[in-house]
């Protein structure tokens, strides 16, 4: 009998991380776009939180189910974290000012794939350059340590561009 009450309790726990993680994912894809994702993925959530609520409202005699469900909860939000994380969809704008007044630095950036427009800008301490680069979002870390060993003390800031048109990515993105 206490076997069946820890697989229950195992049971619950582990359908509420698969709930809560497909949520996460159904909320990423329906943000990006991607309805019929969405959609697929919002059917097996709803199917799996059903049947965890079910479970535990015909078990509401024990506080141990109820502390199963949320701690399944606590972990799917870390799990779906997990693994939007890996899926990293879409892309980012990454402004980029440094004082190093250097054209070297966009060309080596260019070099690496990164569509990359600069200018001169002014800041409290005089001319700096700025720089504008696309980049998917699976590269985010890559163009961050690559910016860092051209310049450490560049000012870095990312953004997540929800459209864009015309220039030397939108070619990229259409392949």
């Amino acid at each position: 009998m206490l076997e069946n009450a820890w697989t229950l309790l195992f049971i619950i726990l582990m359908i509420n991380v698969a709930y809560v993680s497909l949520f996460t994912l159904r909320m990423i894809l329906t943000l990006k776009g991607i309805r019929y994702g969405a959609a697929v993925v919002g059917m097996a959530e709803i199917t799996i939180y059903v049947t965890g609520l079910g479970l535990v409202l015909d078990n509401m005699t024990s506080v141990l189910h109820v502390m199963a469900y949320a701690l399944g909860f606590g972990i799917g939000v870390i799990v779906g974290m997990k693994i939007e994380e890996k899926l990293a969809l879409g892309y980012i704008a990454v402004n980029v000012i440094t004082k190093e007044y250097e054209p070297d630095i966009p060309n080596q950036l260019r070099d690496k794939g990164y569509g990359v427009t600069n200018w001169i800008a002014y800041g409290r301490e005089g001319e700096r350059m700025m720089m504008e680069i696309l980049t998917s979002r699976k590269s985010e870390r890559d163009l961050f340590a690559t910016v860092k060993s051209l310049d450490p003390k560049a000012f870095i800031i990312s953004h997540e561009p929800k459209n864009f048109h015309g220039g030397f990515w939108v070619k990229g993105v259409r392949r």
